[in-house]
């Protein structure tokens, strides 16, 4: 079955109406120009009255240094989520590795990249896989190898001044070719970026992505989330796991 993530999560009551509904993962973004931005005493909170099977991914922005590290220890994240405005360098993961040696089960790594800027050509698209399977092999011959690493990615409308919860969605139809490539080569693709119950399904037959991922899609406001359209979202993609 697709993957679900609820991102944005705000409130415990939200979190608790997400798990309920069956979403796989909860997002919470620790960006602070976010309308969606929570504190990481408030988000440990949250994270210790759920389930222990739910993922609890943090939303980072590059450019954070050690920070996504540090709030993970804090607040309990099984998963950090990067956004990224460029291509990883060499000298990151093994930083990152060390970074994460301390914890019992590190969390696991996924990054986030801007549908957008895949759609000037093959050279990116390529890049991105030589990197990735680069970073795979170094990763994989370290002891302690962080779970997940660089072998999920996601594919959005935001930009690193916008790190989700846009509302816009990007053109799948152009993607189709991104996300077979990446598939082919054994990486997994979460969707992400204006998807809302009426269209995750178009989505999902477009891409035939692992996994989803909405926030605004099913919000009442920015930052707090209505249960009806959660619940009407997930089962969106549990009729298209049938239907496909």
């Amino acid at each position: 079955m697709t993957w679900i993530k609820i991102c944005g999560i705000t409130n415990l009551e939200d979190a608790q109406a997400a798990v309920e509904a069956g979403a796989d993962a909860v997002g919470f973004v620790f960006y602070e120009k976010s309308p969606r931005y929570i504190r990481p005493d408030v988000a440990r909170e949250i994270v210790s009255a759920l389930p222990e099977l739910v993922e609890k991914v943090g939303v980072f922005v590059e450019g954070s240094g050690f920070q996504p590290v540090d709030i993970a220890r804090q607040v309990g994240l099984t998963a950090i989520q990067n956004t990224m405005g460029s291509l990883p360098s060499a000298a990151e993961p093994p930083k990152m590795v060390v970074a994460l040696a301390g914890f019992s089960r590190p969390p696991k790594l996924f990054l986030s990249f801007p549908a957008a800027w895949f759609f000037g050509g093959t050279e990116k698209i390529k890049e991105l896989v030589e990197r990735f399977s680069h970073l795979r092999r170094d990763i994989s011959e370290r002891p302690a190898k962080p779970e997940g690493l660089f072998d999920t990615f996601f594919l959005d409308s935001s930009s690193l001044q916008k790190p989700g919860g846009t509302g816009r969605v990007f053109d799948w139809e152009k993607a189709v070719w991104v996300a077979d490539g990446m598939q082919e080569r054994g990486f997994r693709l979460v969707v992400a970026g204006g998807l809302n119950p009426t269209n995750v399904a178009e989505a999902m037959r477009i891409l035939k992505p692992w996994g989803v991922d909405v926030s605004s899609g099913v919000e009442a406001r920015p930052g707090k989330k209505d249960p009806e359209k959660v619940r009407a979202f997930i089962a969106a993609v549990r009729q298209a796991d049938r239907n496909l």
